[in-house]
């Protein structure tokens, strides 16, 4: 049997109620179940087969993985050894984390240097597909490209405005611990 019925419960003082009772036969609700059912797992299902992530790009420090990231922080010299049996990893000092890398073949002639690493992560590990050598700073001689930036009491200073009689010094600190 199948139909709708409603139904007023309570009392004129207390107020009423609307009760809807839907009733089916079994065939339509086992049917309407396996509906829901589906329906539910359908996204589950596409969510466990979308493991793949999107390509993303790191930079820091190649460092031993024997290091831990307080000790490639302080810039231990034993970082950039080479340790039997310890592999390489990114030390990204922005966020102070270490990456694992593979495949190795790709790093092992680049202990110490500061690199970009590109690729894709998988837990803590960067699957790369490409490495590059990062240049930090000019090169010696290297003429600084104009800059306009204001003080700290609003006034806009270059270049031109800041050199004194022996020229000037001009150092931009990437990260720094506070």
């Amino acid at each position: 049997m199948s139909g709708v019925q409603f139904e007023r419960i309570g009392s004129p003082s207390v107020g009423y109620e609307l009760k809807l009772t839907l009733r089916t036969d079994s065939s339509l609700h086992g049917w309407f179940l396996q509906i829901v059912v589906l329906l539910s797992l359908v996204p589950l299902a596409a969510a466990g087969q979308n493991t793949a992530t999107k390509p993303a790009s790191w930079s820091g420090i190649l460092v031993s993985s024997a290091c831990n990231a307080d000790e490639a922080f302080a810039e231990s010299p034993d970082c950039t050894k080479v340790i039997p049996a310890a592999k390489l990893a990114l030390y990204d000092d922005t966020n102070r984390v270490m990456y694992g890398l593979e495949p190795q073949s790709s790093v092992t002639a680049h202990l110490g240097d500061t690199v970009t690493a590109t690729g894709t992560l998988d837990e803590d590990t960067i699957l790369l597909s490409s490495l590059e050598l990062m240049s930090i700073g000019l090169a010696v001689g290297q003429k600084a490209p104009a800059i306009s930036v204001h003080d700290q009491f609003g006034r806009v200073q270059t270049l031109d405005s800041l050199k004194g009689p022996n020229g000037t010094v001009l150092l931009f600190f990437r990260s720094a611990d506070w």
